[in-house]
């Protein structure tokens, strides 16, 4: 194999794809990216066995074929060299050699047969939407995710769709996050998917904010994303989500709005007194006035009010207030909703004139 390439044209498809690869493996050529020339592209790929990035780019292919690179250290090199440069990869039995300008730099390799490819995701359902859409529900929503929870279905995001909409939801078993984006998705039936969570922090690190359109094909067992030159193949969690529509509760009888930068930043300062391994805050309500409290084991206190829209009884109830700062962090509006039934049932966090993402958060005793 021995291509020509600019550095830029390389370096961005190496950028694509690095994410997947693990800096410690069980199989050294999971270190490695299959690089493959055919005709004038060159076709990179990365795995962890769980999930496969391919990204492509133009090159002129002198001599075509298949071989595997170490990741990492041509990425690093592609990196170090300058804006422009051109550069020529040559590949023979057991090495690669590198070359730009007056640098040079040999690379051991390990036999292309010896990768372990994913492959395209055949006969599974296909969704069209744009990127933006799709990475709104991932920031909206991803936050939420267990790490390494023992119900392993929950360290993970749901893809939910139907026909007329498309559901991202998440839950760590103590809150939940709950996005919808409403249109034609092209779908004849319902389907769901447990995206892992790396999956869902490298797809949402490949998506922009345009208007192109990105493609979802969910199969059995795989997801596969298409976006652009990238596809992005993952297996999907085998578990039963949580039946998050009994979750979210239905509106609580006691409302209360409030400007969302007022509380965020009441909260966060708050919060520097708060138990540092509990992390609660306590939430008094009265009449056009919240007062949040915070203590720690040194007898340290915060506290603060602020105005806000109510107009029910007095009500005092507690929550992790990481939870409350992650929700308002995905809220985009000015003024949010919170809605309470009482002290020993769940909160209901969203955006006041935009209830297509919703955020329910258990209570704690304080």
């Amino acid at each position: 194999m021995k291509i020509q390439v600019g550095r830029n044209e390389l370096l961005t498809a190496l950028q694509a794809v690095v994410g997947v690869v693990e800096r410690r493996q069980t199989l050294p050529v999971l270190a490695n990216f299959l690089f493959e020339a055919r005709e004038d592209e060159l076709i990179v790929t990365g795995t962890d066995l769980e999930m496969e990035l391919v990204a492509r780019a133009q090159v002129q292919n002198l001599a075509p074929g298949k071989v595997t690179v170490p990741a990492r250290k041509l990425f690093d090199i592609c990196r170090g060299l300058p804006e422009g440069a051109d550069i020529t990869l040559e590949a023979s039995a057991d090495k690669a050699t590198l070359r730009s300008g007056k640098s040079r730099f040999s690379l051991a390799t390990l036999k292309a047969d010896e990768f372990p490819a994913m492959g395209a995701v055949s006969g599974g359902k296909l969704l069209v939407l744009k990127r933006a859409e799709l990475k709104l529900l991932l920031e909206k929503t991803q936050f939420a995710m267990a790490q390494q929870d023992v119900r392993y279905y929950l360290n993970g995001l749901l893809i939910d769709a139907n026909a007329k909409r498309l559901r991202a939801v998440a839950t760590d078993g103590h809150r939940l996050a709950f996005s919808e984006w409403v249109g034609d998705t092209g779908l004849s039936e319902s389907v769901q998917a447990i995206l892992p969570r790396k999956s869902v922090l490298e797809l949402s690190r490949l998506l922009d904010s345009s208007d192109t359109e990105v493609r979802l094909t969910i199969g059995q067992g795989q997801v596969q994303v298409d976006i652009d030159v990238v596809r992005l193949t993952t297996k999907t969690i085998d578990g039963r989500f949580p039946d998050y529509e009994r979750v979210i509760p239905d509106h609580g009888d006691k409302q209360v709005t409030g400007d969302r930068e007022t509380l965020r930043r009441s909260l966060a300062r708050t919060a520097i007194l708060s138990n540092e391994k509990f992390r609660g805050v306590r939430l008094q309500l009265t009449e056009g006035v919240l007062k949040l409290q915070t203590h720690n084991p040194d007898h340290e206190e915060a506290e603060e009010e602020i105005e806000v829209g109510y107009n029910g009884p007095e009500l005092e109830i507690g929550f992790n207030v990481n939870y409350l700062l992650d929700a308002l962090g995905a809220i985009s509006g000015s003024e949010v909703m919170l809605e309470l039934k009482n002290s020993d049932s769940s909160g209901l966090l969203y955006q006041a004139d935009d209830p297509s993402s919703k955020y329910v958060i258990m209570p704690m005793r304080l």
